[in-house]
């Protein structure tokens, strides 16, 4: 909890600082990249290793992260010094949203039964636009357990249109008139 707490700080500082230097959008995919990095259980290890020297963990930072804005590198370094790589994830959500925010833009997170193809993903995107009044950022992944149908989930609402949850609503009908007949 500290630490999505210190993540949601940095991100906002990052984002004032960003807003400042009109590059909203370019630190923001510099922080995408930079939450790839870090995804890498490898690379993340490596910089937790409390043995190895955070000059050699800084000058890593440094090559991977070559590309990067180098006041975004600067947050990762202050973060790697203090042995806070953890609170990155954190620092990367949070500047998200923030930039979702500001852009006018909702996170869009499709769940299917089987992979979708471009022409059911624009379709989706098109109708949840229309659904929202606001511009959609769409994600997919597929779960197989759905059966079938699909699942929306937009922001904090979740519009389940699964197969799975119509069997599961249909078990609890069948379960509730047994239990009202008596039988």
């Amino acid at each position: 909890m500290a630490q999505q707490l210190s993540g949601k700080r940095y991100a906002e500082a990052m984002f004032e600082l960003a807003q400042e230097n009109n590059q909203v959008e370019q630190w923001g995919e510099d922080l995408t990249v930079v939450a790839e990095v870090f995804e890498d259980a490898d690379f993340s290890a490596l910089l937790k290793h409390a043995d190895m020297p955070v000059a050699n963990k800084l000058n890593a930072t440094a090559s991977v992260l070559a590309g990067v804005n180098p006041l975004v590198r600067n947050l990762v370094d202050l973060l790697v010094s203090k042995n806070s790589v953890d609170t990155i994830s954190g620092v990367c959500a949070g500047y998200t949203e923030l930039l979702d925010a500001h852009l006018g833009r909702q996170r869009v997170e499709i769940t299917t039964a089987v992979p979708l193809e471009q022409s059911e993903s624009d379709n989706i995107s098109s109708f949840v636009t229309s659904l929202i009044n606001s511009e959609v950022a769409l994600t997919t992944k597929v779960d197989e357990s759905i059966l079938g149908g699909l699942v929306i989930q937009i922001g904090d609402r979740l519009l389940d249109g699964s197969v799975k949850a119509r069997l599961d609503g249909l078990r609890n009908q069948l379960h509730t008139e047994i239990a009202a007949s008596g039988q």
